[in-house]
């Protein structure tokens, strides 16, 4: 935990100390995203996607006149999936039923974003907007720990689109996928499974 609060401050103070660069902004972002936990053996276990809750702090940097720029975000995420172990002998008979599986996060995606524009003056109104890049997840809990092993760090990659509405709130949808494996049930140890979650959010930036 001293480790997940050092990279936390640390990128607030980064994202700080980006509002005094020119066209450098940071604000609050809040949100929720709805997860299916996949298995590489698709029929393994009886799987139900979930929702949870997303919240921390997003920094954009743009560049003068061409649309684009970067973005990273430090945010709290909880993925959830519903698994029927209880469905296979080899789980039921530990007395596992149907569990919630629980994976908290901190999540760090880092974006290269494109804003278009050039709307005659209707970008200060509404701006559509695009992004994609890689998001680095670090595992701060997951729950079951007798059921599944967790790595500590989860790469996946990330994309949406969106839009920046009277150029201070920015909407988006996106979606992100495990490029590695999420969990591996400690039973079977083949049996894989890679978080696929699509998820809605709202950014107010600060200046």
């Amino acid at each position: 935990m001293k480790r997940i609060t050092l990279i936390i401050a640390s990128l607030l103070l980064a994202a700080t100390a980006a509002t005094a660069q020119t066209n450098s902004r940071w604000g609050i972002t809040a949100g929720v995203n709805y997860n299916e936990v996949h298995f590489k053996q698709s029929d393994i276990m009886p799987s139900e996607r979930m929702c949870g809750p997303q919240l921390g702090v997003t920094g954009e940097m743009n560049f003068s006149g061409i649309g684009f720029g970067v973005e990273g975000s430090a945010l709290y995420t909880l993925k959830q999936g519903k698994l029927g172990y209880g469905d296979r002998v080899v789980w039921a008979s530990t007395g596992a039923g149907t569990e919630t599986v629980g994976m908290h996060f901190l999540d760090v995606p880092l974006h290269l974003k494109f804003k278009y524009n050039r709307l005659g003056g209707t970008e200060s109104t509404i701006m559509p907007m695009a992004y994609v890049g890689p998001q680095f997840s670090f595992l701060l809990h997951g729950n079951h720990g007798e059921l599944n092993k967790y790595p500590p760090v989860h790469v996946y990659l990330d994309m949406g689109l969106g839009c920046e509405l009277f150029e201070r709130w920015q909407l988006r949808a996106g979606y992100n996928f495990s490029v590695g494996q999420t969990f591996h049930t400690k039973l079977l140890d083949e049996n894989v499974a890679k978080n696929r979650t699509w998820y809605f959010n709202l950014t107010y930036f600060l200046k």
